[in-house]
């Protein structure tokens, strides 16, 4: 059964650090990209970073790049999003994704919470 689960949310206070992970079952990251999405409370899902299936690229939105980095280990079969700098807009539910690439996504997993306090 396909599963893709976050994990590492949390409260943090303005300029800490987070790292989430996914970890996918069911299939192998070597065939697939791995999308990171967040939505804030009454705010449209913003995509904000993308790793590709063989992790040589990598790709981010202006609003975090900088200051998050995504990275996979394919042998744990787990993408990570590393958040430094954290900002109170930064706040909001995080989901991973899978998908043949960084342009359409199958598969979704949950969603792990981040607040961040000012």
């Amino acid at each position: 059964q396909w599963q893709l689960v976050e994990s590492g949310g949390g409260l943090v206070q303005s300029g800490g650090s987070l790292r989430l992970s996914c970890a996918a079952s069911g299939f192998s990251l070597d065939y697939y990209a791995i999308g990171w999405f967040r939505q804030a409370p009454g705010k449209e899902r913003e995509g904000i970073s993308c790793i590709s299936s063989s992790g040589g690229s990598a790709n981010y939105a202006d609003s975090v790049k900088g200051r998050f980095t995504i990275s996979s280990d394919n042998a744990k079969n787990t993408v990570y999003l590393q958040m430094d700098s954290l900002k109170p807009e930064d706040t909001g539910v995080y989901y991973c994704a899978a998908g043949p690439g960084c342009r359409r996504y199958d598969y979704w997993g949950q969603g792990t919470q981040v607040t961040v306090s000012s």
